[in-house]
């Protein structure tokens, strides 16, 4: 947890390696394959806007409910870094989401914001990879306003990464074997960005 606070507030983003204990992440991933039937293609933009693109991106996700007991474990620990984070940063982060990423051979994702300044209340993305893909799928973040690599983070089981959304632009590379992780994004409280953003 400290390395995770020392991190983002020097740099902007954190990786650390070994995050959760590994039975909690081979739940996770039992989980997630058990519920492969219900993944859908990803779209660009939210809710009513959403929209297919396979030019920009070509996972599949299926949204996080707390439908199991690995989701109920890995929200529980997920919120005790949200409430840690408050109490350092008194940012206010009201709330989380996030969903299962499937990343099959040849799937990736182009560039891109999780959130535009003063559009969105995502304040932190997170990733969360379930597995360790022999190679691929690797998440490149860049320098804010550049194409400057400052991280490239191979997918490896346990692994989580946090960093700011409306600072790093940053992408997914084309998967050489199947890639699974979870995509999340800590919130603030609607009422004080004044932009309403809908959780999925």
């Amino acid at each position: 947890m400290d390395t995770i606070l020392d991190n983002i507030h020097e740099h902007g983003y954190a990786v650390i390696d070994d995050a959760f204990p590994a039975g909690i992440i081979d739940a996770l991933l039992q989980d997630c394959l058990e519920n492969q039937p219900n993944f859908k293609a990803a779209g660009i933009g939210r809710q009513q806007d959403s929209q297919l693109n396979t030019q920009v991106r070509k996972d599949k996700t299926l949204w996080l409910t707390g439908a199991s007991p690995a989701q109920t474990d890995f929200m529980a620990l997920i919120d005790e870094l949200r409430l840690e984070v408050n109490r350092n940063f008194f940012l206010g982060l009201f709330d989380y989401e996030c969903h299962y990423a499937k990343y099959a051979v040849g799937d990736f994702y182009k560039k891109h914001l999780d959130a535009f300044k003063g559009k969105s209340n995502r304040v932190f993305s997170t990733v969360c990879y379930l597995n360790t893909p022999d190679a691929g799928g690797e998440l490149l973040i860049y320098a804010q306003d550049s194409d400057n690599v400052i991280a490239r983070v191979a997918p490896k089981a346990g692994t989580l990464v946090v960093f700011e959304s409306e600072r790093f632009p940053h992408e997914v590379l084309a998967a050489e074997s199947e890639r699974y992780s979870i995509a999340g994004w800590f919130r603030m409280n609607n009422s004080m960005v004044g932009t309403v953003d809908p959780a999925s």
